[in-house]
């Protein structure tokens, strides 16, 4: 079975902003930390193109990030995460997006994931005004 390019390289985008979110740095530094310009980099996070190896390599590396799972969205952001959580944030959250009719870019899709399960991670819980409040922030 042949994917969408255009399908995978969206998902693996709200993936890097996940994951970039998570270890707390700007596209620009990130960029900067696996040696990629930062209109490239941004250009990933948007879906628009795919991430050479090297670069995915860098991360892993640099980060302690899952490389399947920036990939493919298999196994964990990084190792000892609760993927299963992650899962139903994500689930959660693109339900209520639809439900709503709420159109979002995905790397802000990826921004609000993080901060949800970054409070999953820190045991506080997340309210339904929490949720929209980050939607209202990076609505288009």
């Amino acid at each position: 079975m042949v994917r969408d390019l255009k399908a995978v390289f969206s998902a693996m985008g709200a993936r890097l902003a996940i994951a970039r979110n998570e270890v707390g740095l700007t596209q620009t530094a990130m960029a900067d930390a696996i040696g990629v310009s930062h209109r490239a980099y941004h250009s990933y996070e948007k879906g628009q193109r795919g991430m050479p190896v090297e670069a995915l390599v860098a991360i892993a590396d640099k980060f302690d990030v899952d490389a399947a799972w920036i990939l493919l969205g298999t196994k964990s952001v990084r190792a000892a995460h609760d993927f299963d959580a992650l899962k139903r944030i994500e689930i959660s959250l693109d339900q209520h997006l639809t439900d709503e009719n709420i159109k979002i870019k995905s790397e802000k899709r990826g921004a609000i994931v993080a901060r949800w399960y970054q409070s999953h991670v820190e045991g506080r819980e997340v309210s339904d005004d929490d949720v929209h409040t980050w939607i209202e922030l990076v609505r288009e």
